[in-house]
């Protein structure tokens, strides 16, 4: 991780989110431009990086955020895990996005058919026993899912709990005393979204 001590940034967030949405327009209609990286482009990116959006997303292989959002090299900070949790190191790689790289958009990507957040939905409603670590991680997801209605039909709950999982980690983000800082600032903004794996759209949550 380079760090750089320029305070200023080449986008603003609202440029930094329209260049993510235009990339995924790109993305589904089949554009993407997926460009060879010239030795020159290498080059400069290795005296340092300028990263215009930091992106919490789940390790899903099927979500892979520089091509969902036709991102090049150096063009976006990345953080995966499982079920897009916040836990310690997590945080510490977000603050580090926020206090060197200064990127001044961060986005909490979720998607469809999470198999974390249906691991601790089924944890949650039916008891269903994990191994250790895996039980460690779905605590992460619990908390987000107080308020998923038992009675709706399996798929509505899981859509609705992927939405809650974004949500509550966008929440834990906006609460830290580094995200309460920021924000109020107004140096960067803070967005959740949901890939919807039939379709390849991103879907920005208001």
């Amino acid at each position: 991780m380079g760090a750089t001590h320029d305070t200023s940034h080449a986008y603003t967030a609202e440029e930094a989110l329209a260049r993510l949405v235009a990339g995924n327009a790109r993305f589904m209609c089949g554009e993407a431009r997926f460009p060879t990286v010239q030795k020159e482009v290498l080059a400069e990116l290795a005296r340092g990086q300028r990263p215009y959006a930091t992106i919490l997303g789940c390790s899903d292989s099927r979500v892979p955020p520089e091509l969902v959002f036709d991102a090049g090299f150096g063009e976006l900070f990345i953080v995966r895990v499982a079920g897009n949790v916040i836990s310690a190191e997590i945080m510490g790689t977000l603050q580090y996005a926020g206090l060197h790289l200064r990127t001044p958009l961060f986005v909490v990507l979720g998607h469809e058919g999470c198999g974390a957040v249906e691991a601790a939905l089924a944890a949650t409603q039916h008891n269903v026993v994990h191994p250790e670590r895996i039980a460690e991680l779905l605590q992460n997801i619990q908390p987000a899912l107080r308020d998923i209605d038992a009675g709706l039909p399996q798929e509505a709950q899981l859509a609705a709990a992927v939405e809650a999982n974004v949500r509550w980690s966008m929440e834990q983000l906006r609460d830290s005393p580094e995200g309460k800082a920021r924000l109020k600032e107004g140096v960067i903004r803070l967005v959740g979204a949901i890939y919807e794996l039939n379709t390849g759209r991103v879907r920005f949550l208001p």
